[in-house]
């Protein structure tokens, strides 16, 4: 399983409500606050493309292409996903324009989960975010099996969310359960 961590803040209650999803499972995560991903120069109609950019992209995709499984975290940012993770996901759209990546076949049928963590109300002003993420899931073919989205606004009040906390460890017994 391949998790991509969109928090700015390590050890924030996006990371930990990950960690109680994925607890006792193979990970291998990748902190974009930690990375640098340029953001898309859009030359999808230009006729020389786009350009490469010289940034860890790149690499992370090649990772997460060796994985049938991928977890898309993020805080609530403004009732969106956060900035880190808004490049990552943008720059897919270069990815599909280097033929020999392939981006948009291998993409095809993996499994796709969702963590975010916002503050007051976010099981509600998150569902766009999660409409987004279902939206770009049937565009490449994945498939969107499932989300948690935790409430909590100071570090570690996420421990607090008694409903997150049950439905990442639901998420967390099925991913077990079927391997």
């Amino acid at each position: 399983m391949f998790v991509v961590q969109g928090s700015s803040r390590a050890n924030g209650n996006t990371e930990l409500l990950t960690k109680v999803m994925l607890e006792g499972m193979e990970v291998e995560t990748v902190q974009l606050r930690d990375k640098k991903i340029f953001p898309i120069f859009d030359k999808r109609h230009d006729e020389e493309g786009f350009p490469q950019v010289d940034d860890d992209f790149a690499a992370i995709v090649e990772r997460m292409l060796l994985h049938d499984q991928i977890v898309l975290t993020t805080p609530l940012y403004w009732y969106g996903m956060s900035g880190h993770l808004k490049n990552f996901v943008d720059r897919w759209s270069q990815a599909l324009r280097v033929p020999e990546l392939d981006f948009k076949e291998r993409m095809k049928g993996k499994q796709v989960y969702v963590v975010i963590v916002g503050g007051r109300d976010a099981r509600v002003k998150a569902l766009p975010l999660v409409q987004q993420f279902q939206l770009i899931c049937n565009f490449l073919e994945l498939s969107f099996v499932g989300y948690v989205i935790g409430e909590a606004a100071k570090p570690g009040d996420i421990m607090h969310d008694h409903h997150a906390l049950d439905a990442a460890a639901v998420w967390n017994r099925r991913l077990k359960e079927n391997g």
